[in-house]
């Protein structure tokens, strides 16, 4: 047995029960360069509680036990029996005296020799099942990491579209006391007092789909880190106007950051294991060679009843050989041949979409930042506008209602330019899920 498969199995079996994933593999330290004070503590509560990850981790010690239980196959069998015996013998012999009932203690050996290495490669296979178990575990991780970050960034926008919606009925019920004023003085008609109400309505119903949108993803949020819903309007945040990355996004990454991913180093995993099965396959087709042995203590004979005398000692080896199982084994090996050329396949595959994803949420960073900014620009021009527009208000140049309209138009501004840095940030999520948190 080699040196790896030797401490894979001490590892197995001294260590205790402690099968999450390892925290440095899924750096949360990147969820701690946002410059907001709840974002990491959220992150690491998810880690804790959030249950559809905690089966990804149940189901790595699932695997691990049953590595355990096939490396026992490894090893030599032992076990014992109690048994009463009843005998009724010919008088072959005056001078032999047997009981004819009798107590019976065997303790029997059974151990198949592992020359061809047939178990050993059966307990490689197992370790690659558990390894790739491992993998899956990190990759519900990163999932979940990047879910509740782009959730509770998702809340931070909602907060300030609700914020500035609200500014917006405000302005429009404004407009609406104007123009109940200017009926009143006859300078409106009706249906122009009609058109106002109906923009209130309109910005109402506008107000209310966010409110409704937010409160939905608080009760998404509580689920993932794993508290009761009663809470989900308890939750603390900060802002999305500070809320941002305080770190550098590469322009590119490298190749062996790609090909690390948990689910490329998965599928190479399990190419690893059909190549092992193919081996075992063909072993199938050999003998087995297994080892039996028995010592039996009774009360059959005189004797002591622990002693020599009263014991039965039988050692048995041999090899056996299949001779016909109707092509099952054969079919089989042909089975894992097949198994081996699909993985490899799913492995190509693998490769291709881990490059694809990263490029494509590198390109999406890049296009995403560069509207960020064009909104910006269109934000300073609104800014200047309004700025016009007050001096113009002060001045008697244009009215309240104008000036209300122009105020809405820039808080317009404002919001699709909190939408743009939203979408910008969860660009950072999806990478940091891309590279497996290799960011």
């Amino acid at each position: 047995m080699d040196k790896k498969v030797i401490l894979t199995i001490l590892i197995l079996f001294i260590s205790p029960i402690c099968f999450a994933v390892d925290r440095k593999d899924l750096n949360i330290e990147f969820f701690n360069r946002f410059n907001d004070d709840y974002l990491f503590q959220y992150v690491n509560e998810a880690l804790e509680n959030n249950h559809n990850a905690k089966q990804a981790m149940i189901r790595v010690e699932e695997y691990r036990q049953g590595l355990k239980s096939q490396f026992s196959n490894e090893l030599p069998s032992f076990s014992v029996a109690a048994n009463y015996l009843g005998l009724h013998s010919p008088k072959i012999n005056p001078n032999l005296s047997v009981n004819k009932n009798a107590f019976v203690l065997p303790f029997m050996a059974n151990y198949e020799a592992d020359f061809l290495l047939k178990n050993k490669d059966k307990t490689k296979s197992a370790t690659k099942t558990y390894e790739m178990s491992k993998f899956d575990e990190q990759s519900a991780y990163l999932a979940l990491l990047s879910d509740v970050a782009t959730v509770y960034t998702n809340i931070l926008e909602y907060d300030k579209l609700i914020e500035e919606q609200e500014k917006i009925v405000n302005n429009y019920n404004k407009i609406l006391d104007n123009d109940n004023k200017k009926l009143a003085l006859g300078v409106i008609n009706t249906t122009e007092l009609n058109n106002s109400k109906t923009n209130v309505e309109q910005v109402n119903i506008t107000l209310e789909s966010l409110i409704k949108q937010r409160e939905v993803l608080l009760m998404q949020f509580v689920f993932l880190i794993g508290r009761s819903s009663n809470g989900a309007n308890t939750i603390k945040r900060g802002s999305i106007d500070n809320f941002e990355y305080n770190a550098v996004i590469p322009n590119e990454i490298v190749s062996d950051v790609i090909f690390a991913r948990p689910d490329v180093r998965r599928a190479e995993m399990a190419l690893e294991k059909a190549k092992i099965d193919i081996r075992i396959a063909r072993k199938e087709l050999l003998p087995t060679f297994n080892i039996k042995g028995i010592w039996a203590f009774n009360t059959m004979a005189p004797g002591k009843f622990f002693s020599w005398d009263s014991s039965l000692a039988a050692l048995l080896a041999g090899a056996t050989l299949d001779i016909f199982t109707g092509g099952r084994k054969s079919a089989n090996l042909q089975l894992q041949k097949a198994k081996y050329e699909e993985l490899f396949e799913q492995y190509r595959q693998a490769d291709l979409d881990a490059v694809k994803e990263v490029n494509t949420s590198l390109c999406i960073i890049k296009h995403d930042t560069e509207i960020e900014n064009k909104t910006k620009e269109k934000l300073l021009i609104e800014t200047e506008n309004l700025n016009n527009a007050d001096k113009m208000l002060s001045r008697g140049i244009i009215s309240k209602t104008q000036y209300i309209k122009s105020e809405n138009i820039y808080i317009n501004k404002d919001m699709d330019l909190t939408k743009a840095k939203t979408r910008r940030l969860v660009n950072y999520y999806t990478l940091y899920k891309t590279v497996g948190g290799k960011i």
